[in-house]
């Protein structure tokens, strides 16, 4: 059922592209509009569940497709930090990171067959946060260097090396959280393998 706290959660989709897309245009302000199109988005992660809970909307498809467009719109991001960084770092967290999503969504079906239901818990709602934060440290960064450097008084490299850093710093504490939930959903919910329990 497409209501408006459905509606925003879609949006994220089609806004991950827009995103990417605008990573790698040269134009001036294409990484202000990707850094301000990305902080919309994260303030439409919190938007529809608000929007759902105020207005008696809560679906099982709305909690479903939050949680899953989280992952997309995380995950493609870092797949293109991957390459814009050609970091070997980053491509083991992103790998780490989409093995983990992988490994729980698949638990989380084979849970449904058993009609068990794999809550969302705290740690992983902890890891999209940080993982937020961290994309965010990392696309101010382009749009202070590239849009809005010629406009200041002071140089702006030794403050996008030091935001880089505290993004990829960021990243590299939301992978740990990534990894930790992941072994507290399969150790928490294990018995839905045995088909004994």
């Amino acid at each position: 059922m497409l209501n408006l706290p459905n509606i925003i959660t879609l949006s994220r989709i089609p806004t991950m592209f827009v995103i990417v897309w605008l990573m790698y245009c040269q134009w001036r302000w294409a990484a202000t509009l990707a850094f301000w199109i990305f902080i919309a988005a994260a303030i439409g992660d919190w938007l529809d569940g608000y929007i759902a809970r105020k207005q008696n909307l809560i679906s099982d498809f709305g909690k479903f497709m939050d949680a899953l467009t989280d992952k997309i719109l995380v995950l493609g991001l870092m797949v293109a930090f991957v390459e814009l960084f050609s970091s070997g770092v980053f491509l083991v967290m992103a790998l780490l990171t989409l093995c983990r999503e992988f490994l729980v969504s698949g638990m989380r079906m084979v849970a449904a067959t058993r009609g068990i239901v794999v809550a969302a818990e705290r740690g992983g709602k902890t890891k999209t946060v940080m993982q937020l934060i961290a994309v965010g440290f990392l696309l101010f960064v382009p749009m202070l260097e590239t849009d809005f450097a010629p406009f200041l008084t002071f140089p702006v490299e030794e403050y996008a090396t030091v935001l880089h850093k505290i993004g990829y710093a960021l990243f590299m504490v939301a992978t740990a959280l990534t990894v930790s939930s992941g072994v507290n959903y399969g150790l928490k919910y294990r018995r839905v393998f045995d088909p004994k329990k």
